[in-house]
């Protein structure tokens, strides 16, 4: 039970991922789009030019001529024993799907964009997007369409969702500042069940890893906003009564019902399944919502 429970927990911090990195691809405009979509997929998925039948492909596949689609190249990983950490993989999608927007910006003035991302990938995308919107991005708002974010593991519970009611922010955290001026064009869809951008609020355990995944590379540029997310956690776990809370989530007892906890959440497949998710009352699923949200934006 030790070495389950020590696997279980490390599986908490990420979505661990092997895809080699290579430099970030260059937007080159010729012609123009209407539309450039940027598109961070998730852990063990294919990226760069060959994005293949990650999640995000229902998504970005049969989008009208005038829209242009490409996939981020990031390593996806997670530990120290892989090519990243996570917060310097994520940091590596950041910095390449920034470039890219950049480099088409610089060569189409026409063009908007859209920025979609899964998993990890919604986390970098949802980075890259406060930025735009706080004012500090490499475009300014208004060039951005949209921003769709698939199991955000930043969500928070005052995003756009789509679909049904699901609670909790995301396992790192909800984020300082929010979406700014993107506020109301960038949109969310959450699982119920699906721990990465649903976690309970009372969940310190749950909370305290993501956060930690998040500082595993610290850098000076993030060091106030992950300050800024330390003061909440401290703050929300002194509301629920501070360490003897958090102990009663560490004592053998809760250590053996997280872990079957997340041997049902894995084992449901509700992280990896968003394909067959539905959003509404038309049966429509989350990916095809997404490819039809995108479609009406060329």
């Amino acid at each position: 039970m030790g070495a389950k429970r020590f696997v279980a927990m490390l599986s908490v911090v990420a979505a661990a991922g092997v895809v080699q990195a290579v430099g970030a691809p260059t937007a080159s405009a010729a012609p123009c789009p209407e539309l450039y979509v940027v598109a961070i997929p998730g852990t063990w998925e294919p990226s760069g030019a060959s994005p293949g039948a990650g999640m995000l492909a229902p998504v970005t596949s049969g989008l009208p001529s005038s829209v242009r689609t490409d996939y981020v190249t990031y390593s996806a990983t997670a530990f120290p024993w892989e090519s990243n950490v996570y917060a310097r993989s994520k940091r590596q999608a950041v910095d390449n799907a920034r470039g890219m927007i950049g480099a088409m910006a610089a060569s189409c003035g026409d063009t908007r964009f859209a920025i979609v991302g899964y998993s990890q990938g919604a986390d970098a995308a949802g980075d890259l997007a406060a930025e735009i919107g706080t004012g500090i991005g490499v475009v300014p708002p208004n060039r951005v369409a949209g921003v769709g974010l698939l199991s955000d593991p930043r969500r928070a519970e005052s995003d756009v969702l789509i679909g049904p009611w699901v609670g909790g922010n995301g396992a790192s955290g909800a984020r300082i500042g929010g979406f700014g001026w993107l506020s109301a064009d960038t949109v969310t869809l959450c699982a119920a069940g699906d721990l990465y951008c649903s976690t309970p609020e009372d969940d310190f355990v749950m909370r305290l890893a993501g956060f930690m995944a998040q500082v595993s590379d610290p850098t000076p540029a993030t060091a106030l906003s992950l300050r800024d997310e330390a003061a909440v956690i401290v703050r929300d776990l002194i509301t629920a009564g501070g360490l003897p809370a958090l102990m009663t989530q560490l004592d053998p007892g809760a250590n053996d019902r997280r872990v079957d906890q997340l041997v049902d959440f894995y084992g449901s497949q509700v992280h990896t399944d968003y394909t067959r998710y539905v959003v509404d009352g038309s049966g429509t699923t989350a990916t095809s919502w997404l490819h039809n949200w995108l479609a009406g934006k060329a």
